[in-house]
This record gives C-alpha cells, sequence and structure tokens, in this order.
C-alpha cells in the first residue's frame, strides 16, 4: 500500500505529533491526501521545549491545526517509579488522552509516526500503541527511517535531518525515581550543549554526576570546547564522565 493510498482509506484522521521525523512526514502527507486532519501534541516534562518549537513550525508549514494537551506523566506511579516497562504505561497515559481530545473533536482513526525500521520487540511502548488501536501508517506501507529522511528532503520539511531524540526519561537510570528537577536538569544540560553545537547526544544521570555520550565525528568540537562543557556539566550535575565507546561511535 501506498501512503497516499492509505488516506483514501482513512480519509479523516488524528495525527499524534511529537515534531520528529517520522511524525512529521506523516503529518505532512496526512495534509495533502486526508480530507480532514488535526496533529495532537502531548505536552509533558518528558518533551524539552525544543520539540514543541519544532512541532509548531511543522504544523504551521503544513497548514495544519495542533492541539497541545498537557499530561501530567509523572502523577502515574507507574511512570515516575521508572520501571523497566515505563515506556508502555506512558505512551498508554499519553495515547489514552489524545484518544479522548480526539474524539470530541470527531476523529476516531489515530495514527502515529512508527515506522518500518522499529523494532516492536525492543519497544515496550507499541504494545500500548497495539492495544488502543493506533495505526502506524509509515510501517504499514513499509517506509524506513531512511527512506523517510530522503522523502522528507524532497518535500522541503525542515525535519529531514533531525537528529532522533528520546524523551528526557531516558536520560535517568530505570529504577531511579523521575522527578521534575531531574528531566529539567536534563533539558538544562543538553540546551546548553546544543547552543555549542552539539547535535545527536545524550547527557545521562550516572552514579550521582553525569554520562555525557557523543558521536564519534563531534569528538574534534567536543576537544575544541572541552572547558566550556566541563562548566555546563559540573555547574548541573558537579561531575561528569564521557562515554569513550559512544564518542568512538561503537
Amino acid at each position: 500500500m501506498k501512503l497516499c493510498d492509505f488516506f483514501k482509506e482513512y480519509p479523516e484522521v488524528a495525527v499524534a505529533f511529537s515534531g520528529g521525523v517520522d511524525s512529521s512526514y506523516l503529518l505532512f502527507m496526512a495534509a495533502r491526501h486526508a480530507r480532514r486532519v488535526t496533529a495532537y501534541y502531548a505536552k509533558s516534562a518528558f518533551q524539552p521545549q525544543f520539540e514543541l518549537e519544532d512541532a509548531r513550525r511543522v504544523a504551521e508549514q503544513t497548514g495544519t491545526l495542533m492541539r497541545e494537551i498537557p499530561i501530567d506523566v509523572l502523577a502515574a506511579q507507574e511512570v515516575a517509579s521508572n520501571p523497566s516497562d515505563r515506556c508502555y504505561y506512558c505512551k498508554k497515559r499519553i495515547f489514552s488522552a489524545i484518544i479522548s481530545e480526539a474524539a470530541s473533536d470527531g476523529y476516531y482513526v489515530i495514527l502515529d509516526g512508527t515506522n518500518a525500521s522499529d523494532d516492536a520487540g525492543d519497544r515496550p511502548g507499541m504494545k500500548a500503541l497495539t492495544e488502543l488501536e493506533v495505526l502506524s501508517p509509515l510501517r504499514m506501507c513499509g517506509l524506513t527511517k531512511d527512506e523517510i529522511r530522503r522523502l522528507s528532503r524532497k518535500a522541503g520539511l525542515p525535519t529531514w535531518d533531525k537528529p532522533a531524540y528520546a524523551c528526557l526519561a531516558t536520560r535517568i537510570p530505570e529504577g531511579t525515581r523521575i522527578t521534575a528537577e531531574l528531566l529539567a536538569r536534563t533539558e538544562r544540560a543538553e540546551k546548553a550543549l546544543m547552543e555549542l553545537g552539539f547535535s545527536d547526544f545524550r547527557v545521562r544521570t550516572r552514579d550521582g554526576g553525569a554520562l555525557l555520550q557523543i558521536t564519534a565525528g563531534q569528538a574534534g568540537l567536543y576537544e575544541a570546547r572541552r572547558s566550556d562543557v566541563e562548566q555546563i556539566l559540573t555547574e548541573e550535575y558537579g561531575s561528569y564522565t564521557l562515554d569513550p565507546v559512544y564518542r568512538n561511535g561503537q
């Protein structure tokens, strides 16, 4: 099935929208081929501000109405306690809220941006999507991440080369309780490093300090801005270490 044909079968759709590569292309295609579409952005402590700003830009570019849904994910004990299946409970909470909001707007088909490259066995959150009967057109149509990036570039979407960005909760070790303070610290540290020019990196909470993970391609930038990095991370975390495996691209 081609993606344009999907919208012939499902002409009125609600898109769970994050502002990332996949959901941005999905929204672009829905705006072009569906009869009616609205984007729904789950606004929680797990998403940094830049993701919301990116989402707003793409929604405006595609001419799509975007509704922002505030969700207190930390109010759920099964999320805040950070168990191994936290993603399942978080997705269930977020998508249940989106489904409710979409239904009030007359939408009964909910879409998400899971693609054909995503491994269902490695993503507990996908179990929640199945249970809630959320459809994943990119996956259904066999579109991989590389293909979506290529098509996004052709479509003129600013997200075509956007690095993958997992939610802020992934920076906190499993079993460590997630708090608003820990999430805010992570967001501040990563925002400051982005302003230095880093991309596709992570600042993780580890052993009372920070673990910085960068790609091999940014090792030169790290050496050039080492003193700035040290100042940022020691101010936020007290200390940090550089992950040599991630740095070497392994």
